[in-house]
């Protein structure tokens, strides 16, 4: 019993922690607070059926839908090469994959216009030969979603290819299926909750995006104004529309915490 208690004594949280931990939590939850309360409930249909927020919110949520099935396209299979591959280099090309996620999204937009700008590197060659333009459209604004994005994607995958226990692929290995089947009817079902969860973390970076966005693919109304820009710019202009702009994307946010709760706590639970 003694030990007990002496245990229960070492592992409790020292009272000096307290405060700077409830001082931490009030920072975080403050602002959120600040805007709910700031929300004018009463108006919020009026203000969403307003044809530049509906429009905004629209073209928000088409793009990072095709953000995210290009993420889940592309980066699946990176994810499965980077967890599998044995080459020599492969922690830099990790480290170069995930740039993205600490580089200032601003930085990447304007990566994106020294590449698919019409004087970029490849952009050129698409203005040139084909008469295609990227920046400033909306295929602009799905492309720097998408970088930023993937990364999210890709880590989420790679970290359940690797828990995932490879003895059933062998398994199929060694009854005679083929390496792409094993793909598809082992693997993939094995890493299913992973790609859900990187797939949702993707869309909500891509929901959010704004950096990059407002860099490669400018800001027009109903072409490339998304929901962060409409924020920025109804700042200025009406802010009760930049609020309920705000309050959409916070509540995207939340979802996705709650849909991921589950598998980051058995995450840290493992």
């Amino acid at each position: 019993m003694a030990g007990d208690a002496a245990d229960s004594r070492g592992s409790g949280i020292p009272p000096i922690l307290l405060i700077p931990a409830g001082l931490g939590l009030a920072f975080l939850l403050l602002p959120l607070a600040g805007l709910l309360v700031r929300t004018p409930w009463s108006d919020l249909g009026t203000l969403l059926a307003q044809p530049e927020v509906s429009e905004a919110l629209r073209l928000s949520l088409i793009t990072a839908v095709t953000a995210t099935g290009i993420c889940l396209v592309l980066g699946v299979p990176l994810a499965w090469v980077l967890a599998r591959a044995t080459v020599p280099g492969m922690r830099l090309v990790r480290a170069l994959l995930t740039l993205p996620l600490v580089l200032p999204p601003v930085v990447g937009g304007v990566a994106l216009l020294l590449l698919l700008g019409r004087r970029g590197l490849i952009g050129q060659h698409l203005y040139d030969w084909f008469g295609l333009s990227l920046p400033f459209t909306t295929t602009a604004v799905v492309l720097s979603q998408a970088f930023v994005a993937m990364p999210f994607l890709v880590i989420a995958v790679e970290g359940a290819l690797r828990g995932a226990d490879r003895r059933f692929e062998d398994a199929a290995a060694t009854l005679g299926a083929s390496r792409w089947l094993i793909f598809r009817r082992v693997t993939l079902p094995l890493v299913a909750p992973g790609i859900s969860a990187g797939a949702v973390l993707c869309f909500a970076r891509a929901l959010g995006e704004f950096g990059a966005t407002i860099t490669f693919a400018g800001n027009f109304p109903g072409v490339t104004r998304t929901m962060p820009l409409s924020v920025y710019l109804a700042l200025e202009s009406d802010p009760e529309a930049a609020i309920v702009l705000a309050l959409v994307l916070l509540l995207v946010s939340v979802v996705v915490l709650v849909a991921l709760r589950g598998r980051w706590v058995s995450g840290v639970a493992s």
